[in-house]
This record gives C-alpha cells, structure tokens and sequence, in this order.
C-alpha cells in the first residue's frame, strides 16, 4: 500500500491520499498499543499544569506533573537564590530523569509537566549568567545532563506555550503561590528570551508551539477545542 503525504499550508494539518484520506478517530487512538510521550514547555506561569491535566483528561493520558508541592529547595531558592541555585537545579534533574524513566517503562501514553531539557538549555543557564550560579557548579551541572541525556529519549511531541511577560505574572499572581512573590519581571524576561532561543533550534521531534496570549484554554472551551484540534493533527502525523 503506497501513501503519499501532503504537508497543507497550515503547519499543524497532515493529508494523506492515494488511497483516500485517513480519519482521525479518538477511540482507535485510546486502544492503540502505541505509547506516546507527550511534554508540555513554558516559562513560570505559561499554563502548563492546567494544559496537562486538561490533555490527560480528554486524551486519558497518564500525567506526571513536575514536582513543585515535595520540593525541598524551592522556598529557600526563591529568598537566596546564589546560595541555592545549584541544589535546586540538581534536584530538578534527578526528578525529570526518573520520571523519564518511568514514563519509558510504564508502557502508557503519558503527558509530562515540563522537560528535562528545559532546566539544562534554560534555568540553569540563566543562573549561571546572572552571576547565581558558580563557573565550577554550572560546568558539573552540564556534564550531568549531557551523561542523563544521551540515556534516555526525546519526547513524541513538544507543546511549548508562549507568552508574554504581562500575561505571566498575571497568572503567577492569579494561582497564588506565595514562594512566587519575589519573581522579578526581569527574570521572567530573561527565561522568556531563553525559551524562544531554544524553540527556534529545537529538532529532537515534533513541535507545537500555543500562544497562550491568543489561547485561553482555562477559561474559553472553544480556545482548548482549537488547541486539542491541533494537537490531534500533530499526533496523527506520529503513527
């Protein structure tokens, strides 16, 4: 049987012909017996815990939120962040690596609460630059992560929600956490720089980039059908 694929105007669309058109059915995706790994990016307060449970409600995904409640170094990093900067970001990719790990295993389709990739290509680079980590902590920072990464497997599809910093502390300051309060617009810009840097060179699978600011999915049903309805083109384009 010969396929041959069309790639429409709209990224986020896939059309196979000769013989006709696929159909996209939910019910044939949740029986399948193929796991998906499916990440979801974003700086402090892009949405991406309530994108994930929104996803693995709808999609019945397995997901595996990042580990902000159980953190022993959070509180302290956010009062003196030089102090605890180093700690904090080994803490957060020994967490990620095992739950990679455990999603590779678990034989389900998982959607996973931030990457591993974004603490080596954005946080820890960040603090290291502005003078809060040190030369020699960044650099074993780094050869951890490389050795972690070249273990394990990219996920099948990356969402990234952009936004912009207005948009962000409005929502740091709309869930209330109070360890968030001394985040300054200034590190929310500079992390923000660094997510449009690594998205513009990301090549490890496939991408879907959600502009937030465009996007209500919290509050707008219609904004989380468009963002599932583009979601569905991407994963079709995995099988």
């Amino acid at each position: 049987m010969h396929f041959n694929l069309i790639f429409s105007v709209n990224p986020f669309e896939f059309v196979y012909c000769n013989p006709p058109i696929l159909k996209w059915n939910h019910s044939d995706f949740h029986k399948t017996k193929y796991t998906m790994h499916i990440a979801v990016a974003g700086n402090i307060g892009a949405g991406k815990t309530t994108l994930t449970t929104l996803l693995a409600k709808h999609y019945r995904w397995e997901a595996h939120f990042e580990d902000v409640v159980d953190n022993p170094y959070l509180d302290d990093f956010y009062t003196q962040m030089e102090r605890w900067s180093f700690n904090l970001q080994i803490y957060f990719l020994n967490s990620r690596y095992r739950q990679i790990l455990k999603i590779r295993e678990s034989g389900k389709n998982v959607i996973q609460d931030r990457t591993i990739y974004e603490d080596a290509h954005i946080f820890a680079p960040n603090l290291h630059a502005m003078g809060l980590m040190t030369n020699r902590d960044f650099s074993n920072y780094k050869s951890l992560f490389e050795l972690m990464e070249s273990l394990v497997q990219p996920p099948d599809l990356l969402i990234y929600l952009r936004s912009s910093i207005p948009n962000l502390v409005n929502q740091i300051h709309k869930r209330g956490r109070e360890y968030e309060n001394s985040i300054s617009i200034d590190y929310l810009s500079r992390l923000n720089e660094r997510y449009e840097a690594w998205v513009n060179t990301y090549e490890k699978g496939k991408l879907l980039i959600v502009d937030v600011d465009e996007f209500n999915f919290v509050d707008k049903q219609e904004d989380l059908g468009e963002v599932i309805n583009k979601i569905d083109a991407e994963i079709h384009g995995l099988f």
